[in-house]
Parts: C-alpha cells; structure tokens; sequence
C-alpha cells in the first residue's frame, strides 16, 4: 500500500514537471500572437482567438506524445492511472488557457 503511494507521488511530480514545461514552451510559441491589450475600439475577437485555438491544439498534441510514449516506458500494472493524468491534463488545459491571456 506505501508502495502505491510513492508511486503516485512520482507521477504527480513528473506530471507537474510536464505542466510546466509545456506551459512555458507553449506561452513562448504563441506569445506573437493576440493581442496583449484586448480593450481597445479596433480590437476583434479574431487574433485572439486563433491563440487560444493554437494553444488548444499544441497542448493537446503535446498531451497525446506524452500519452504514446508513457504507456510505453510504464508497466502494466500502472496504465490504469494513466487516463486519470490524462483528465487531470485536460482540466488543467483551462486553466493554463486563463493565465495565458
């Protein structure tokens, strides 16, 4: 049962290493585009958007590279937490999506 535990405490802390570095990778790549003040009267939705949209996609390639590979190098016994990690990711997604802007 300690056993477990450790285990999960390794893939909680390689899972917040893989947070942030794609976060950082991601900010910078989409970092020209949008808009920084979005309050102004010319501003449309439009570059924006394709940010956020670009961001989203990255992140999800990102995400499934991750997946390929970790289901591969992790045994059998442990790929039952990988999907868990994976939800965890996409509900994190939002709220890197909100500090990006």
């Amino acid at each position: 049962m300690a056993e477990q535990k450790h285990y999960r405490l390794y893939g909680l802390f390689f899972f917040l290493v893989f947070e942030v570095v794609v976060f950082f990778l991601l900010q910078y790549l989409v970092s020209g585009m949008g808009m920084d003040n979005q309050y102004q009267a010319q501003n449309t939705i439009v570059p924006n958007w394709v940010k956020a949209v670009t961001f989203i996609l990255l992140y999800i390639v990102c995400v499934l590279i991750a997946v390929v590979l970790v289901s591969n190098i992790v045994p059998s016994k442990h790929r039952g937490q990988l999907m868990g990690w994976v939800y965890l990711a996409l509900a994190g997604m939002l709220v890197m999506l909100a500090v990006i802007f």
